[in-house]
């Protein structure tokens, strides 16, 4: 019999390499639309579309995905401090059949801003299941409108910010576990952080998200209510103070 594995909260280390240095002194002027169309990563099958819209630093953000492991939480972030772009399979530099979260920062960076439910977006807050989306049938829908930092903007405007999705399930067992561990904390099974979509986050061709979705400082997204949570750390920004650990609990049902 399978044990499912108690995975506690932790934090997790910058990536190794510093973000980009950038000005806080832009001027913001309209509101501007970006898309993201997400691309599987570790042959997660997942696919969707992520649209920020900016308005000086108001963001609305609206993620719909498909093909994720269902029932379970997933993380999501902005990236920002790098190429501004997706890596691939290909850069599983170790050869444990997995492309971590650290193998993919070199592209997408170290995170900006926790693209939560409810409560705060800050890199290294420490967030209950209740934060992250649950992916009920496999498919995720997320909308919220909130503040992001002088630094996300400007990642925006420069082409350099990314929307990740974390959570695979590789094994196909309908949960996260397997044998090989996380590289973020052996304690963690890899499919709990690795990252399972990804798009580069470009100027949209059409108008502004549509308005009235969420109010700001709220989150609406499907099935935030879950029993099987799971321990998944932040990247945090180099240099910046403390390291992000977003707490979940474990599925509370052992598999045969």
């Amino acid at each position: 019999m399978r044990k499912a594995h108690a995975l506690p909260a932790i934090a997790i280390a910058a990536a190794a390499f510093p973000l980009l240095t950038m000005s806080t002194a832009f001027a913001h002027e309209g509101a501007t639309s970006y898309q993201a169309d997400l691309g599987a990563l570790n042959q997660s099958g997942v696919d969707g579309t992520g649209m920020v819209t900016l308005d000086g630093n108001t963001a609305t953000v609206m993620i719909e995905a498909s093909g994720l492991l269902a029932g379970s939480p997933h993380a999501q972030h902005f990236h920002i401090g790098a190429l501004g772009e997706c890596p691939t399979d290909a850069d599983d530099t170790d050869g444990d059949g997995f492309l971590s979260t650290t193998e993919g920062a070199p592209a997408y960076g170290a995170i900006g801003t926790s693209l939560t439910t409810t409560g705060d977006t800050s890199p290294d807050s420490g967030l209950a299941i209740d934060r992250f989306p649950t992916a009920d049938d496999g498919t995720l829908s997320y909308e919220r409108t909130f503040e992001v930092t002088d630094d996300v903007h400007a990642a925006f405007e420069a082409g350099t910010a990314v929307l990740v999705v974390h959570g695979v399930d590789k094994n196909d067992s309908g949960a996260y576990d397997g044998d090989v561990m996380s590289d973020l904390d052996p304690s963690l099974p890899m499919e709990a952080t690795a990252p399972a979509a990804c798009g580069a986050l470009e100027v949209a061709q059409m108008g502004a998200a549509p308005a009235g979705g969420a109010e700001t400082g709220a989150g609406s997204t499907s099935g935030t209510e879950n029993t099987a949570v799971i321990g998944v750390g932040v990247l945090a920004a180099a240099g910046a103070a403390g390291a992000g650990a977003i707490a979940y609990r474990r599925r509370q049902a052992e598999q045969a």
